[in-house]
């Protein structure tokens, strides 16, 4: 099969024919159809600006030395991201284009998170976590800061936890995230003022497969800095992890019912007299301005069983 063409050259005209084989005419058809394709399911890779978030509201406080897990704060809220295999992770740091980590063999991202084995005090910064995906891009930050294990950072790196007087409360040890996550065979030590705590003690009980630390009749002594301490062990190597907390003791509020006081029997009265009835209550330690004080005449408001005003409720005092 072929096509041919007239054309005029001058006062002549020519003819020319080009083969067109079936073969060539599907092997064009083909090409035209696979480019067509390819160009249909290639995705749109985003490259613009990626908008800036802000800074996540929790600021990480570590200890030099100790592994540290940095997670995406996107993450927090969008489940999807690190299981999406076409959502894309990256980490720098302070504003710089440099990725996290570089050559830094200390540091490493696995699913998404930036991995710091172990920490230095030089670690120290602002960390931007940038999420893309074909069509989406962000960035969000989140501050790191490491201090030196000493007792003078201790205020700077405590959880801060309340225990209420003469009762059983219990300590968590917090911020363990991927440290204990899916892992029951995380023994954690507890330590008071630097002092392990004795495990055949009543007072303090460490609950096995847990993260707390129960404290029997808690008493104004408990009172102080705890830390709990357990072993890590991720890339063949084993790493120390501790938590400072400290416990903060609160008296226990009593609640007092009130108690009417007065009148207890019958009062009596002379027909046409004028009379004062004083309701007399006792409030013990209660509040004055969080108690309810009414009377009731046939089982309902005075001033609907009088709406004449003949009988009225007078001020508190």
């Amino acid at each position: 099969m072929q096509s041919c063409r007239q054309r005029w050259v001058g006062p002549k005209r020519s003819t020319s024919c080009v083969p067109w084989g079936l073969p060539g005419t599907m092997f064009i058809l083909y090409t035209f159809m696979m480019g067509v394709s390819a160009f249909a399911i290639q995705p749109e890779v985003h490259t613009g600006h990626c908008p800036y978030r802000g800074k996540h509201f929790k600021v990480e406080f570590r200890v030099e030395g100790e592994p540290v897990v940095l997670r995406c704060p996107q993450t927090w809220s969008w489940v999807w991201v690190s299981v999406d295999p076409h959502v894309n992770l990256t980490w720098h740091r302070n504003s710089s284009a440099q990725l996290v980590p570089a050559e830094e063999a200390r540091m490493r991202v696995e699913d998404g998170k930036l991995w710091l084995l172990p920490a230095l005090r030089s670690d120290s910064g602002t960390y931007i976590c940038t999420v893309r995906n074909a069509s989406y891009c962000d960035e969000m930050s989140i501050e790191l800061r490491v201090f030196e294990n000493t007792e003078a950072s201790l205020p700077f790196i405590s959880y801060p936890q309340i225990l209420t007087l003469s009762t059983s409360g219990r300590l968590v040890c917090p911020d363990l995230g991927e440290f204990a996550r899916n892992k029951t065979d995380v023994k954690i030590q507890w330590y008071k003022d630097s002092a392990l705590l004795d495990q055949d003690n009543k007072k303090f009980i460490s609950v096995t497969g847990t993260s707390h630390l129960v404290i029997q009749d808690v008493s104004m002594e408990d009172a102080g800095y705890y830390m709990c301490a357990f072993t890590l062990s991720h890339g063949g190597k084993q790493y120390n992890v501790t938590r400072n907390i400290e416990l903060r003791i609160k008296q226990r509020t009593e609640e007092t019912i009130p108690v009417i006081i007065s009148p207890l029997q019958t009062i009596s009265a002379s027909l046409g007299s004028r009379l004062t009835i004083p309701c007399k209550v006792f409030l013990g330690a209660g509040t004055p301005l969080s108690t309810m004080l009414w009377w009731k005449a046939n089982n309902t408001h005075v001033d609907i069983a009088y709406q004449g005003g003949r009988v009225t409720e007078g001020p508190r005092q």
